[in-house]
């Protein structure tokens, strides 16, 4: 399917590497204005340099999801800049450390809680006002599996997922009446960094490619998504009501 995103202005965490990577050129292949966010400078270079390959344009914004205050100050750059937003890939999150509840260190906890689920709500809160001056405002919330199955030892990035599904849902009820479509999305096994520090032994040919797992989320970018509060699981290329472990 080929989604016309000419004139759209795309806002991407986590954009230097994996899922949000991919995504981003992705995006700017279909016309969008994409601002890359994430720590790593040179990675968002690197996109950067991908982006121009492909005819895209980019806007890097280096920082950190656990300063709030930059978070804060995104939002007020982009309505300076374009007065909109329409699309927002909340992609950046992080993995903590696969242990039993108990022994997991009050740190580790705090800082998947930080980046996951309170960086989340405050981006959220950022670009909303942004979203809804678009006439087709669009929001990709990055979820997992983990939030459904809730496998032992995985608990502080299961919980962490599982609130940010809540959020999106809360969300997509909230603005229902609008024209802004909110989804949260499960991208399955993708061949991650993060699947590799959570999978050591796997071979990563085995798992699709984050490019793959890309492709599909440009059509929940543009006009086509007409639904909101929904769960798109990659694997399966549809949309679907949030459930309980099959």
């Amino acid at each position: 399917m080929t989604v016309d995103l000419k004139g759209r202005i795309a806002l991407v965490t986590g954009a230097s590497r994996g899922i949000g990577y991919f995504t981003a050129i992705e995006l700017a292949k279909a016309g969008a204005h994409v601002i890359a966010c994430a720590r790593t400078v040179g990675g968002l270079e690197e996109l950067d340099d991908a982006i121009k390959a492909v005819g895209g344009t980019a806007t890097l914004v280096p920082f950190d999801l656990t300063d709030m205050n930059a978070i804060d100050a995104l939002g007020a750059s982009i309505h300076e800049r374009w007065g909109k937003l329409d699309i927002l890939v909340a992609n950046a999150g992080v993995l903590g450390v696969i242990s039993p509840i108990g022994h997991i260190e009050a740190k580790v906890f705090e800082k998947v809680m930080t980046v996951n689920v309170t960086a989340t709500w405050r981006l959220i809160r950022s670009v909303e006002p942004l979203l809804v001056q678009s006439d087709q405002g669009r929001a990709l919330i990055l979820s997992s599996g983990a939030a459904h199955k809730c496998r032992p030892f995985w608990g502080v990035y299961s919980a962490s997922k599982a609130a940010v599904e809540a959020l999106a849902r809360t969300w997509a009820g909230e603005t229902q009446r609008l024209p802004l479509r909110i989804v949260s999305v499960d991208p399955g096994a993708t061949r991650t960094a993060m699947r590799a520090q959570a999978m050591p032994g796997e071979d990563p040919e085995t798992v699709p490619h984050p490019s793959e797992v890309a492709a599909k989320l440009i059509p929940l970018c543009g006009p086509g998504l007409t639904e909101t509060g929904k769960l798109y699981v990659v694997r399966e290329d549809k949309l679907k009501d949030y459930r309980l472990p099959e």
